[in-house]
């Protein structure tokens, strides 16, 4: 993914020699525009600049300075529906982003009502390195995170949660794709107790402005596909894969003073048999304000 050549050397390339002269100047901006431990990241870089789309299921990766959010999950199966009601708050410090989660969750199967607040969550990412290639058309940034999940003692939140977590927000030209992979382990009674689960996300966008789809009061438009996956390590479902999606898109409204409203609207969807076993489709909406 890292690997790419310099289009505008291509030719020189190709005769089997590079200027010594050239190869210095690129060394040098390069190295210019190098900070951090080890010179492993790039001021150049667009993270944390609002390239990457805010993701519905997925868990956010790239850095917010200040961003509060509310996202309603409806989900519909043969016995029932679920509705999660998600407010969040993220704050950044310097490279440092940190979130807190306080959502609410509401399940009727068969009949019978289950309700209650879910775990608080409280996350911490950081990115670690970067690459952006000359003229910034790749444009990568490799990270870590974690999340602990603090249970409630609510009918829905038993359990207190640790997962650690890296990713990769990758830009090329219009194009984002976000990955994050996380290993969650939960603590506490019942059968959930010590239960192990590997968490995977992939969040594909693709970035529309204002110049080439001149929508009223839209800065940009970015269409969205998200997949959001787990699977169980141990205990007797060792194996079992959930696997969601997500189509849908992004409004990134005109400013209002100095808040950025954001508006996104996406079906939820299973992917496989596991997923299908609990989901059978649903929607998510999700407000976000960047102030």
């Amino acid at each position: 993914m890292k690997n790419i050549f310099i289009a505008g050397c291509a030719c020189v390339v190709a005769a089997g020699f590079v200027p010594t002269k050239l190869l210095a100047q690129d060394q040098s901006a390069s190295a210019d525009t190098r900070y951090g431990l080890f010179n492993w990241l790039d001021h150049r870089s667009g993270y944390g600049q609002g390239v990457f789309p805010e993701p519905f299921l997925v868990d956010d990766s790239d850095l917010e300075e200040n961003e509060a959010r509310l996202d309603w999950l409806h989900t519909r199966n043969s016995d029932g529906h679920t509705d999660i009601i998600h407010p969040e708050i993220e704050t950044g410090f310097g490279l440092l982003t940190v979130e807190l989660e306080a959502p609410y969750e509401r399940d009727v199967n068969n009949g019978v009502v289950t309700e209650g607040m879910d775990n608080i969550d409280l996350g911490a990412r950081y990115p670690f390195q970067q690459y952006v290639s000359p003229g910034g058309l790749l444009d990568s940034t490799f990270g870590a995170g974690v999340e602990v999940g603090i249970p409630t003692g609510s009918a829905v939140s038993k359990n207190a949660e640790l997962v650690p977590k890296v990713f990769n927000d990758l830009k090329i030209s219009n194009f984002t794709l976000q990955s994050i992979l996380g290993y969650s382990t939960l603590f506490g009674p019942g059968d959930e107790g010590n239960l192990r689960t590997f968490e995977y996300g992939f969040v594909f966008g693709y970035t529309i402005p204002h110049k080439q789809l001149p929508l009223p009061g839209v800065e940009q438009l970015i269409p969205v596909f998200e997949l959001d996956g787990a699977t169980e390590l141990n205990k007797a479902d060792a194996g079992h894969d959930s696997l969601l999606g997500n189509a849908g898109f992004r409004l990134n409204l005109k400013a209002i003073g100095r808040v950025q409203p954001r508006l996104g609207f996406g079906f939820v969807f299973p992917v496989d048999a596991g997923a299908n076993q609990e989901v059978h489709c649903g929607f998510i909406t999700s407000l976000v304000f960047e102030y």
